[in-house]
């Protein structure tokens, strides 16, 4: 009997299938037939920092001041009913969601700053979520923003969070930085986290040149795009304490494989959910039982991290090696 079943962050679950924070969990029907599919647990959509501080006059006032003063401005700033769901129904859906299934639910936490973070963390610990991921969205601009300033902000708001919950809490990293192995070790250690998430898919804004205006660009994943968090879950495997989960690119049971193998703990699946509905969930699922009761592993455990930087035999294929191995096979 193959045995799927992982540890992700402290919590024991049946395989490595997650659903990631999706406009899929927004509908307790939808977290419910997520469930029945076979997932192992799922990461709600993300409650953003500016819902957060809705509640606050001080909000409204800073995204209309200004607005007037350029046309093209109008649509830049979003309006306060914009956001759809507020910080209190946030904290609703959560009990409903727990109170209508049985795998773990983990919230998701988007902003950028340490304190409007640290409060609604407790709350939504008290709501009942099973563990909570800390989505960091921050885009440094200035030119006087050092590289480790950027790391030391997502350090200062792991560290705030973990010190006022006890559930486990997982860090959504961005691919941008210059060192990544030494930011995931620092925040392994100084976090302490429980789990490191590769990567944060940042969408990018375009032109539209008949309306001049900057314009929001919501793109679904590639299979390709896995490839990046492969790479640096096959090289932080081992070096981490922290569960890793791979995000980005994984629309089949090869996928789960490959992350499997290089490391990771979970794969979190999303943009294929919504192409091709929930179920997918379950046939994803026996394609990997599937393809290793044909390939004899016996366990997940078994077969993680075993294409690993450490346990491969040629590691510099994760690294520049790879590079002139790939521009030399080009035809």
């Amino acid at each position: 009997m193959v045995d799927l079943t992982t540890n992700y962050m402290g919590l024991k679950l049946k395989h490595p299938v997650v659903p990631s924070a999706s406009p899929l969990s927004r509908e307790v029907g939808t977290v419910k037939a997520m469930e029945d599919a076979g997932a192992s647990a799922i990461v709600m959509h993300s409650i953003f920092e500016e819902q957060i501080e809705m509640e606050a006059d001080a909000l409204e006032h800073f995204l209309e001041h200004g607005t007037e003063s350029y046309a093209e401005a109008l649509s830049y700033f979003p309006r306060v009913a914009d956001y759809r769901v507020g910080p209190d129904d946030y904290l609703e859906h959560i009990r409903k969601i727990k109170e209508s299934v049985d795998i773990p639910i983990i919230a998701s936490l988007n902003g950028s700053s340490v304190g409007g973070w640290v409060n609604y963390a407790r709350k939504i610990q008290q709501a009942g979520a099973d563990g909570l991921e800390l989505n960091v969205y921050y885009l440094a601009t200035g030119a006087d923003m050092f590289g480790l300033d950027v790391e030391a902000h997502y350090i200062d708001v792991l560290k705030a969070v973990k010190e006022n919950v006890t559930i486990p809490v997982a860090m959504k990293l961005s691919p941008y930085f210059t060192a990544l192995a030494n930011v995931a070790e620092r925040l392994d250690v100084e976090g302490p986290a429980d789990a490191l998430v590769l990567f944060n898919r940042f969408y990018q804004p375009d032109i539209d040149l008949e309306k001049l205006e900057v314009t929001p660009n919501l793109t679904l994943s590639a299979d390709y795009e896995m490839r990046l968090p492969l790479r640096w879950i096959a090289i932080l495997y081992g070096q981490v304490n922290a569960s890793l989960a791979l995000t980005s690119g994984v629309h089949s049971s090869e996928g789960v494989l490959k992350a499997v193998m290089a490391g990771a703990d979970v794969v979190h699946v999303c943009s294929v959910l919504l192409k091709e509905g929930v179920g997918k969930i379950g046939e994803i699922v026996a394609g990997v039982h599937a393809w290793m009761e044909q390939h004899e592993y016996e366990s997940i455990t078994q077969m993680k991290g075993s294409m690993s930087h450490r346990a491969i035999a040629e590691p510099a294929a994760y690294e520049r090696a790879n590079y002139l191995k790939v521009l030399q096979s080009y035809r």
